[in-house]
């Protein structure tokens, strides 16, 4: 498969296949294609359907088979970028759960449950992420812009409310509660932070559909009647 991510900062991704290549994505993912495709609707077992539906994620996947060679398309559903991630044997990467958009056929997408609860429910990040094995690529979506850090053993980066998009499986995620008083209560920054513990890598996106969701929410008019 070659792929070329295009559209600046309302990005897409061309991926052209060769006959007999297969490529995963979402239930409504697909943005437009070539006539060389055919498609297969698949939920993946008893167990993947019970984690899609604890993600909030679509419960089934497509697969878009290539019968001649061809190109498909994978557009970004908010401004920001497209992340195309390596995944090899032996590495695997947690994503936040709105990340993904398509995936090679050799990666296999499953839930991850953070070890601590509490990490998910206060840290922002949720509790419930997903996990991506195997080998091949995996595009994800992005809010905003990225910046990429690699955490040595034990380096920690404090994260506010949804800025983490992905991390290798080396790292570890924690919450950690913001000091005083008249911190958490005047900061704005809330009650509590992520905190991601290296060693590996991490990527953090700029402006999360949340926070911005929250931002426009402030401005709608409030009827009072």
């Amino acid at each position: 498969m070659q792929y070329e991510i295009i559209g600046g900062n309302l990005p897409a991704v061309l991926c052209r296949l060769r006959a007999g290549e297969k490529i995963i994505c979402q239930g409504g993912g697909m943005s437009w294609m070539d006539s060389t495709f055919s498609m297969e609707t698949h939920t993946g077992g008893i167990g993947k359907i019970f984690g899609k539906a604890f993600t909030g994620e679509s419960i089934f996947t497509n697969t878009y088979v290539a019968e001649a060679d061809g190109e498909i398309a994978f557009a970004s559903s908010f401004p920001g970028e497209i992340m195309a991630v390596q995944v090899d044997s032996g590495k695997s990467i947690i994503a936040q759960k709105s990340a993904f958009m398509a995936m090679e056929e050799g990666v296999d997408m499953s839930v991850h449950f953070q070890q601590k609860i509490s990490g998910g429910f206060f840290g922002g990040e949720g509790f419930i992420m997903q996990k991506f094995t195997g080998n091949g690529i995996v595009f994800l979506e992005v809010d905003g812009a990225v910046k990429e850090y690699n955490l040595a053993k034990g380096e920690k980066k404090i994260l506010d409310t949804g800025h983490l998009v992905m991390m290798e499986d080396t790292c570890s995620m924690s919450i950690e509660r913001v000091k005083g008083i008249k911190n958490m209560l005047f900061g704005g920054e809330g009650l509590f932070n992520t905190v991601v513990t290296g060693p590996g890598k991490i990527f953090v996106q700029t402006m999360p559909i949340s926070k911005m969701a929250s931002l426009i929410g402030g401005l709608i008019p409030k009827n009072n009647n």
